[in-house]
């Protein structure tokens, strides 16, 4: 039986979030967060990595939304998709249940660092041909995230 990610999610926040806030509190807040990032950055790159070559033959934009949807399972997210073609997706989560049970947990700055950093570091490991710009998110406060991924265009060799 597959667990949802967000299931996932909570299960690993119950040792996460006591460990980051040791660190932070030994170590400062900056510092942790940085240790944290790098430690989970090479972990969530690799299963970018894994996950990107395992999607053979769809189109970019029918990967991304495919990505989004393990994501979202369970009930973990509400977005609308706003835009798709074969090289892009753009999409707004207007509800996140990660940033809920952060929240309830009284740490949402750790929700944050511990599930919104994974997105860029996971599109890193999308072969390089993924970019993603979001510029807010639910986890910090804002009306909805708004992820925006586009394929690369291919270097030229002129």
């Amino acid at each position: 039986m597959k667990i949802p990610l967000i299931e996932q999610a909570r299960i690993q926040a119950q040792v996460l979030v006591p460990l980051v806030q040791a660190l932070r509190a030994e170590l400062g807040e900056a510092r942790a967060d940085a240790i944290v990032r790098e430690a989970l950055g090479g972990l969530y790159r690799k299963l970018g990595e894994r996950w990107w070559q395992a999607q053979a033959g769809a189109d970019a934009g029918a990967k991304l939304r495919s990505n989004f949807e393990a994501f979202a399972a369970g009930g973990a997210l509400d977005y609308e998709i706003v835009g798709e073609t074969p090289a892009a997706l753009a999409l707004n989560v207007t509800g996140c249940r990660y940033a809920r049970f952060y929240q309830a947990m009284g740490a949402p700055e750790l929700g944050f660092l511990l599930v919104c950093s994974a997105d860029f570091p996971m599109t890193e490991g999308f072969g390089g041909e993924v970019a993603l710009t979001r510029t807010q998110t639910v986890m910090q406060g804002a009306p909805h995230c708004d992820f925006r991924y586009a394929l690369k265009p291919p270097d030229r060799k002129d």
